[in-house]
């Protein structure tokens, strides 16, 4: 069986409206983010992953930045429990490895630590505080 999403590789340039809208939902509306601190401007300078339904809209996405860095991964509540972050996360790794990247890091909010160990990746630091929300660093060393 087929999955019901699709997951690409895109510009924010090709996909700024519909990263947004996610975005938007995802951190904004449902975890309160403030907009000054969602809209950074590292978007322009980052590959982004996209999910969409299979009909065409927005359910997920993530960004790497150019360091290595993977950020900004979401997805719509609906869609969660779908394997849709799986797709995001692992299309970013893929990415990552594409472009010579050793090793990624992100700044994980702290109740999705175990999603990200499936991935392999390990705690490094402290729990610190990133838009109101609980967060730590998390390494993964690339092969």
């Amino acid at each position: 069986m087929s999955n019901a999403f699709t997951v690409s590789s895109v510009s924010w340039h090709d996909g700024e409206p519909l990263l947004r809208k996610v975005r938007e939902a995802v951190f904004i509306r449902e975890q309160g983010v403030p907009v000054e601190l969602e809209w950074d401007g590292l978007d322009e300078c980052c590959r982004h992953a996209l999910a969409l339904s299979l009909s065409g809209d927005a359910i997920g996405c993530g960004r790497l930045l150019p360091d290595g860095h993977i950020g900004r991964v979401a997805v719509l509540p609906v869609w969660r429990k779908q394997h849709v972050g799986t797709a995001i996360v692992e299309a970013l790794l893929s990415d990552a490895q594409a472009h010579g990247h050793k090793r990624v890091v992100i700044e994980a909010q702290t109740h999705a630590l175990t999603f990200y160990y499936r991935f392999g990746f390990a705690e490094q630091g402290e729990v610190f505080m990133d838009a109101g929300l609980p967060h730590i660093q998390m390494v993964l060393e690339l092969a």
